[in-house]
């Protein structure tokens, strides 16, 4: 059962959290006090539902800070009607965001028991998307047919092919890097189909499944 506070927190969440490290989007806040985080955790860990912390989920996940999420909502500039393509579910609640934006989210997770549990608690709030059981790497879908791309793991490297699904004028967030070092990056495509980079904060987050690898030298 959730505390009596829970507003609070969440209204602390905004305002001590997110807003002060310069998430200014009022779309992007509203989302946050708008969707109940909460929902998407298992109920024992309901009172840290709006910390900044990565909270554990199954099988070695997790679920991005807050913070981390509102970088990358803000930064995707999701507008109703964008065709958006998730990488990693996860517990449902960046989903969940992207739909309310207005996207037309189609969501990938190769981890079938969180796809299952994100596919509960999505339908259970009535938000609708695209979910997708599988290796998006393995996934074959037509070029530069995405305005937006969040990815809600790390990538030791921007990813060629993810790039290829981002259409002209498209957005996708993601942190890259191995750790100690990693960085959440901009990736936009120009209207002549031009690529540009933008590096926005230094963070860390565990890496996505089955992400390709760079080579690395050994002596």
């Amino acid at each position: 059962m959730l505390a009596p506070d829970t507003d609070k927190a969440r209204f602390n969440m905004v305002e001590q959290q997110i807003r002060p490290c310069e998430i200014l989007d009022e779309r992007v806040l509203e989302v946050f006090k708008t969707i109940p985080r909460e929902h998407f955790v298992d109920e024992e860990q309901r009172p840290l539902a709006f910390a900044d912390i990565q909270l554990p989920l199954p099988n070695g996940e997790v679920m991005m800070k807050p913070l981390q999420e509102g970088f990358m909502l803000q930064a995707l500039d999701v507008q109703p009607g964008d065709r958006v393509l998730e990488v990693g579910t996860g517990s449902g609640f960046v989903t969940a965001c992207l739909a309310h934006l207005g996207g037309k989210v189609t969501s990938y997770e190769i981890d079938p028991e969180l796809h299952a549990r994100a596919a509960e608690r999505l339908a259970a709030l009535g938000i609708e998307a695209e979910l997708v059981t599988g290796d998006i790497f393995a996934a074959e879908l037509p070029e530069r047919s995405f305005d937006v791309i969040a990815v809600t793991g790390s990538l030791p490297q921007p990813s060629e092919q993810l790039e290829r699904l981002l259409a002209p004028g498209g957005r996708m967030f993601l942190i890259k890097g191995e750790p100690p070092v990693m960085c959440a990056i901009l990736v936009t495509r120009a209207e002549d189909g031009t690529l540009l980079r933008k590096g926005l904060c230094e963070t860390l987050l565990p890496p996505l499944k089955n992400a390709p690898q760079p080579e690395h030298f050994t002596f």
